[in-house]
């Protein structure tokens, strides 16, 4: 194999769907982890985490370590503007609530206190006081509270004590996979 077959040497990606000759006169469908040359315009470049966006989960298997979402629970949710309870930290912003003990800490972009707190205790998910994201650390992976009824409590509860309103929730479109008809339910 030569160096620019194997990649080496060559100025090209390996993204993207396009037609391109086989060497043959004919062509061949091109997929994804074929060579893209340099200055191209790679069509998957322009979706998914390639463009900047990131898909959140619509399940995750972590889930049941939450605490079930009773009016107990959910009056431990502290405010937004919370500081990180971390002794040496009290940082006032980029804070996270951690959705299996409520304790509210910074960022891993501000003192790691959220991050630390997972690696010592296996607390998993959390909710960020910033934009009201959920994430799962050991899923590594946004979650989508739109779609996974339940975090739709705490996500509700942070929204109004974040905004002073309920959140708008979308509908969830469900199939029924015996009829092929579909409803909603909100």
């Amino acid at each position: 194999m030569s160096s620019a077959a194997a990649g080496e040497g060559s100025s090209s990606s390996r993204k993207g769907k396009e037609r391109e000759e086989d060497g043959a006169g004919g062509s061949r469908r091109r997929e994804e982890g074929d060579d893209v040359a340099v200055g191209e315009l790679d069509m998957g470049d322009l979706y998914g985490a390639a463009a900047g966006w990131v898909e959140a989960r619509t399940s995750c298997p972590h889930l049941s370590a939450m605490p079930a979402a009773g009016a107990d629970d959910l009056a431990r949710v502290p405010p937004p503007d919370s500081p990180c309870f971390s002794a040496q930290c009290h940082h006032p912003a980029e804070n996270w609530l951690c959705l299996i003990c409520k304790d509210v800490l910074c960022s891993r972009f501000i003192n790691k206190h959220m991050l630390i707190h997972y690696q010592e205790t296996g607390h998993c998910l959390a909710l960020s006081f910033c934009d009201l994201s959920v994430w799962c650390f050991t899923c590594d992976s946004y979650l989508d509270v739109q779609a996974i009824l339940e975090l739709r409590p705490i996500y509700e509860v942070a929204h109004l004590l974040k905004f002073g309103e309920r959140p708008p929730f979308r509908s969830l479109e469900v199939l029924d996979l015996s009829t092929g008809s579909s409803s909603s339910r909100t």
